[in-house]
């Protein structure tokens, strides 16, 4: 009786063979010995494979992450390197599939289709680490920016994937080393910083006009 899994690992195991999709999906249920109806229950199509497998990357990701138990211990910006770290470690294992599901985005600034609902998932786990890091001060609460700080991280998302597919340096070493630079840079950016305190002092002097130096 097919499952979700038993779909997801043939069809995995198909692409890693064949080096492409199936050619529909009477003959891809007819090779894996389960009827059409079968596959329509879970999937009503190949993207939408893709599109669960890599749901499933970030949930697992982040699944792993929380259970660690020095997990609370940690700052936000050690909770981002943490998935990072973590989240292209389980893309190793899968690294044939990986290639050539990115191989398939379709090019421009849109979220690919296949990676929508991660994104919504991530964005979950970004927001949350955000809040905390916001709650704590270890990051700056910048009016009208510091919503956008999820987009920042899920950037880092986008940029680090399209480097590791292309990284072919021993155990992906370069690709730690990116995401090491590019965590730090972006929490960089989200801390305070001596423009925010002449801000603040700005909006300090406007406030209070009327203030005369008595020299």
């Amino acid at each position: 009786m097919a499952t979700k899994e038993k779909i997801q690992n043939a069809y995995i195991d198909y692409i890693l063979t064949e080096g492409k999709q199936p050619i529909s999906v009477f003959s891809f249920a007819k090779k894996n010995k389960m009827a059409e109806e079968e596959f329509y229950k879970y999937y009503s199509s190949f993207d939408a494979i893709e599109a669960d497998v890599w749901t499933d990357f970030f949930i697992k990701t982040i699944a792993e992450v929380k259970a660690q138990e020095v997990w609370q211990q940690y700052s936000a910006r050690e909770k981002a390197l943490s998935f990072y770290y973590s989240f292209f470690e389980l893309l190793k294992s899968k690294r044939s599939f990986v290639n050539h599901s990115v191989s398939q985005f379709k090019k421009g600034l849109r979220t690919p289709v296949q990676l929508k609902e991660g994104k919504i998932a991530f964005e979950e786990f970004g927001i949350a680490i955000i809040q905390e890091g916001l709650e704590t001060g270890e990051l700056a609460d910048r009016k009208f920016i510091s919503d956008r700080y999820k987009d920042g991280l899920w950037a880092q998302v986008a940029f680090l994937l399209n480097f590791w597919i292309k990284d072919y340096s021993a155990d992906f070493e370069k690709t730690d080393e990116a995401i090491e630079k590019g965590v730090n840079v972006t929490f960089d950016l989200f801390q305070r910083t001596p423009i925010d305190n002449l801000l603040d002092y700005g909006k300090f002097l406007a406030q209070n006009a009327g203030f005369k130096m008595p020299f």
